[in-house]
């Protein structure tokens, strides 16, 4: 991979299951979140062609089962190092069990660092766990955008995540499916709520303010098995692209995630 191209990235896994990213540079090999087992991963990391003794690190979002179960037993056999602010430290730490101290890295909210050649900016989100927050990679002007988990995108956000390469995006649920499935009243509520989980409708309205004329993949990502269906949300998502006078298909593509198989490896 030539120094002077973007990044490379992988959507392992995206669903409520489970939740893995893969993105390279030249220089370093990067995890986000690892919510599936570590053999799990391991198989999906080869179905890419890629090694996992060859990662460098583990970025983690939130404490969120689906986001951090294969976390610790990576780092243990990797010896890899694992960044997450520090009061989701806190929390996931019973979760994954003993890291050693020189794993260890805080990474607090509204920060920029730097891991080798990518500069990862992060930024809150508004969901259930302790002090969510998820990532923008930079490498050579190319921006990777990943938001997921958030009940609702601020203003604030749309203004720092616009205009981005590409991006997984959150499409969790059909509203009608969930209203009329058979999940209790609460956690209706929860995935409903502020810090819940976007919708089809309110992931594709936010997207159609922040695409610019950089954008070009879009990936629909952390569908729930039981509240959406691939095809609906990608309908959907095209459908209200479109109504807000944007080029799907010409300018940029949206793609779908799976939760059990990875995407193509894409430049960024």
């Amino acid at each position: 991979m030539n120094q002077n191209q973007g990044l490379k990235v992988s959507i392992l896994a995206s669903g409520s299951s489970g939740n893995v990213t893969y993105v390279e540079s030249e220089k370093k090999r990067i995890l986000v979140d690892s919510g599936l087992s570590g053999k799990k991963i391991i198989e999906l990391l080869k179905k890419i062609d890629r090694d996992a003794a060859d990662l460098d690190a583990i970025l983690v979002t939130h404490e969120h089962r689906d986001h951090v179960h294969g976390v610790g037993v990576l780092a243990r056999k990797y010896h890899l190092d694992v960044y997450a602010n520090e009061k989701t430290w806190q929390a996931m730490s019973p979760i994954i069990g003993e890291i050693k101290n020189e794993q260890k890295y805080i990474f607090e909210m509204g920060k920029t660092l730097t891991i080798g050649d990518i500069d990862i900016e992060s930024f809150g989100v508004s969901h259930d766990a302790i002090a969510p927050q998820f990532y923008s990679f930079h490498k050579n002007d190319k921006r990777f955008v990943m938001l997921t988990d958030t009940g609702y995108v601020s203003d604030r956000m749309r203004g720092i995540l616009s205009n981005a390469d590409a991006y997984l995006f959150e499409s969790n649920h059909d509203l009608q499916m969930l209203r009329m499935g058979g999940y209790p009243w609460h956690l209706k509520q929860r995935i409903l709520g502020d810090k819940g989980h976007l919708s089809n409708e309110d992931g594709a309205l936010a997207l159609a303010e922040m695409i610019g004329d950089r954008t070009k993949r879009i990936y629909l990502g952390h569908l729930s098995k039981d509240n959406n269906i691939k095809e609906l949300a990608h309908m959907t998502a095209e459908d209200i692209l479109r109504e807000n006078d944007l080029d799907v298909g010409g300018a940029f593509s949206v793609y779908d995630t799976d939760p059990s198989e990875p995407s193509s490896l894409f430049s960024v």
